[in-house]
């Protein structure tokens, strides 16, 4: 659905053919085909609709089939979009202009890749994520796998400034080079005071956030404030 922002009007709807439910991952807009479209990661597959429009597009649903929770959204970069789920895997798929409309490719897909609820980030001509296991990189447009590092364990990511900030489940926070040559880990340290957890379930999820020269980290019940800014 589409509300004109000024009056909450409806602009366009458009119903999900076979109809799906919502998941995690967050609404994407992306320009491709030649037609600028938003992308949505629902529970049982990729969709998209025109943006103009609302007229729905295509979808991708190997991603998603079979997994108990899609989590992650897409990341795209031009006509290419990525997208994983767990317990299903992660793969990459082109939009190209077909027969008066968009129709969405397969390139790649494997169970390995990254799929871990801190989402994927890319940084040049490579993607990072995680996996159950721990941390990876994989060349964002063949698959790829360039290395696999488990010392941090699963993190939440964020690309910034040249480096990837790592906010780990288990509260640790560390900084890593966007390198694909090997994990090559610049500092780490665990914030203060971390909250007690009670159960398996609550570990660090919140992904790290950079405003103004500040590194906030946030935790179950807490919340830290970190100054960045380079000194001269």
């Amino acid at each position: 659905m589409a509300l004109n922002r000024k009056n909450g009007g409806v602009l366009w709807k458009c119903p999900v053919p076979g109809g799906d439910e919502a998941a995690y991952a967050s609404a994407i807009m992306v320009e491709a085909a030649g037609v600028k479209q938003y992308v949505q990661f629902l529970q049982n597959g990729l969709v998209s609709v025109n943006a103009k429009t609302g007229q729905f597009l295509w979808r991708h649903d190997k991603t998603a089939k079979g997994s108990p929770a899609v989590i992650i959204t897409p990341l795209a970069d031009k006509e290419f979009i990525y997208s994983g789920a767990y317990r299903v895997g992660g793969g990459l798929i082109k939009l190209v202009a077909k027969d008066g409309g968009v129709k969405a490719e397969e390139v790649y897909f494997s169970p390995k890749l990254p799929v871990g609820i801190g989402g994927v980030v890319k940084a040049g001509d490579y993607l990072f994520g995680s996996t159950g296991q721990g941390l990876l990189c994989v060349e964002f447009k063949t698959g790829e796998i360039k290395w696999e590092e488990r010392a941090l364990g699963p993190a939440s990511w964020l690309f910034a400034d040249g480096r990837i900030y790592l906010h780990g489940e288990n509260g640790d926070v560390a900084i890593i080079e966007p390198s694909p040559d090997a994990y090559h880990e610049k500092g780490r340290f665990t914030p203060p005071e971390l909250p007690k957890r009670v159960n398996a379930m609550e570990k660090a999820w919140s992904y790290p956030v950079i405003a103004n020269g500040r590194l906030y980290i946030r935790d179950v019940g807490s919340l830290w404030c970190y100054d960045i800014q380079a000194r001269k």
